[in-house]
Parts: C-alpha cells; sequence; structure tokens
C-alpha cells in the first residue's frame, strides 16, 4: 500500500482534458459565480460580434438572386442554398487566376522570409560574432525610421521590378520584429547544448537545422503565420507596382468588386441574365480570401503563447 502511495503520478494523469481548466495556482482565488457569469457574457457577445458577420457573408454568398431581393441585400436566415457564385468563380476565370497567383506569392514569400529571417535571427543570437552589436542597432533602427513610400517605389523602378511578383514579395519580405522575436528564442536555447554540437564537429547550419529549428517549432510556427497571412492579405504593393489586371491578386480583385461594383471577368454575362446576384458573387470572394486564414489558424493556435511569450521574454 506504501508504494502504490509513493509512487510518483505521471504526467499524463496530472495533464487535464481539453475540456477542462488547467489547474489554478495556489495564491490564486478560485473565481466567484457572479465573475464567472460575467466574463461568460462579455465573451458570448465579442464571439456573436465576430462571428455575426462571418455568418451574413457566408449565407448571402451561398443565395440566390431571388433570396437577396426578397432580403433587400444581405441575406442573414439562410433560403435556396445555391454553389452558383462558387462555381463560376471557380471555372477558371480572373477570380481563380488571382486565387492562384495569391496562393503562390504566399507560398514563395513565405518561404525566403522565413529562410532570411532565420538565418538573420540566429547570427543575430551568437552574441559574440563579428559585427553583431552594430547589425542589431541598424536593424533595430529600421523600425523606428522608413525611407519613405517614394524612395521605396523610385528603388523598385530602378532595379526593375514593376510588374513583376519579385515586386510583391521583396519590398515587404523581413520584418525586423520578427527577427527579434526569433532572437530572443534562440538566446534561450541552452549554449551548452550547442557547444557540444559543435564539439562534436558540426557546422553552425548543421546546429541550426538539427537542433535549434527542432527546438524552437513553437515560435517558428507563430512567425510563418505571421508571414503568410502578410502575403495573403497584401494589396498596397499589387496596387503600386502591378499594371497588368491579368497580374492582379486576389485581395486586389475582391476590392474591384467591393468598392468599383465590377463584375469579374467572364461572369458579366451571368449577372445580367439573373442566373447570379452581384452581392453574392462579392460574399462569395471574401468567403475565399478569409478561408485559408480560418482554416491554419486553429492548428497554430496552440503554439501562438508559447512562441510569442517565450520569444518575446527570453534574450
Amino acid at each position: 500500500m506504501t508504494a502504490v502511495l509513493d509512487r510518483p503520478v505521471s504526467d499524463t494523469a496530472r495533464k487535464p482534458h481539453w475540456w477542462q481548466a488547467p489547474p489554478r495556482p495556489v495564491w490564486e482565488e478560485p473565481p466567484s459565480r457572479a465573475g464567472l457569469a460575467g466574463k461568460s457574457i462579455a465573451l458570448g457577445f465579442a464571439c456573436l460580434a465576430i462571428l455575426f458577420p462571418l455568418w451574413i457573408v457566408v449565407v448571402t454568398s451561398l443565395s440566390s438572386r431571388r433570396t437577396i431581393d426578397e432580403a433587400g441585400g444581405l441575406v442573414m436566415v439562410p433560403k435556396d442554398i445555391t454553389f452558383v457564385a462558387y462555381r463560376e468563380l471557380l471555372s477558371g476565370g480572373q477570380v481563380t487566376r488571382a486565387a492562384v497567383i495569391s496562393v503562390a506569392i504566399t507560398l514563395v514569400g513565405t518561404l525566403f522570409s522565413m529562410t532570411v529571417s532565420v538565418l538573420c535571427a540566429y547570427g543575430l543570437s551568437r552574441t559574440g560574432t563579428l559585427g553583431h552589436r552594430w547589425i542589431l542597432m541598424t536593424l533595430m533602427a529600421t523600425m523606428f525610421f522608413s525611407a519613405g513610400l517614394i524612395p521605396t517605389y523610385l528603388l523598385v523602378q530602378t532595379l526593375g521590378l514593376t510588374d513583376t511578383y519579385l515586386a510583391l514579395i521583396l519590398p515587404s519580405a523581413v520584418s525586423v520584429f520578427n527577427i527579434l522575436v526569433l532572437r530572443g528564442f534562440f538566446m534561450g536555447i541552452s549554449p551548452e547544448l550547442i557547444d557540444s554540437a559543435r564539439i562534436d564537429g558540426a557546422g553552425e547550419l548543421r546546429i541550426l537545422w538539427q537542433i535549434v529549428m527542432p527546438l524552437s517549432r513553437a515560435v517558428l510556427a507563430v512567425i510563418t503565420l505571421f508571414y503568410a497571412v502578410g502575403y495573403w492579405s497584401a494589396w498596397f504593393n499589387a496596387s503600386l507596382y502591378l499594371n497588368d489586371q491579368d497580374m492582379m491578386p486576389l485581395q486586389n480583385v475582391m476590392i474591384q468588386l467591393v468598392q468599383k461594383q465590377e463584375a469579374p471577368v467572364g461572369m458579366g454575362q451571368a449577372i445580367k441574365t439573373g442566373e447570379l446576384s452581384g452581392l453574392a458573387v462579392q460574399m462569395a470572394v471574401m468567403v475565399m480570401a478569409l478561408l485559408p486564414v480560418a482554416v491554419l489558424s486553429p492548428f497554430v493556435q496552440k503554439h501562438f503563447r508559447k512562441g510569442m511569450l517565450t520569444g518575446a521574454v527570453k534574450g
């Protein structure tokens, strides 16, 4: 009996289930019923304020022209559900091409930004490297001072990047804030672990690839999400550096639909004949623009707190 009582409880037994709250510290008082009720009501209103507009956008995109006309615009109650708007958008027209362009720019840009940021952050995390302090101060200065829009445009134009997809990646490829977060996380890794790998003959790139990066999955996931959302949601660089409408990404096409009330190429006839509602097309493009972020965010959410707090506090 004593042996059973003295046996340590495993981590699996102590770990709460997903529906249970984490254990509260002994010095923290349990919340009152009024406090719990107030928090629940506040969170309920916050969720409603976020989800209700999304619900209207999705329902309107799935509504027929007759339902939209009867509602006088945006639809709140689903009726006569149809996927005509999505079928027309994905039939190979302007929106399909813009979506492919946005996906390609997001993938290539995120890969390039993460490569540069990780290499720069790892170099700056080794405090004994040559010019470490000056490079760090120079990077931090760019967070407060910038050349401005006109010099940046002239630089892009001089390099011959206008009307190219590189103009959508290179001007905003690196975020100094993300580099500092990565640097703080890398500095928190045990120096003895890196020194032991260096004694065994491992080079800096091998240490980074096989030791540092596997230990930094949380912060890498969060920074990757930051870059991916930034590239996917970007529209200003395209409107500034691109003149060809066939090269526009999805966000710029959505702006043309919402602000200028222009139908995508190949869909104007469908709207004129009454088969489609222009409002349903606008809402469907919004759903397509929001869908990737909404799908990827839950998978990165579990790493968000650990990655951001650890990267910001350490170092």
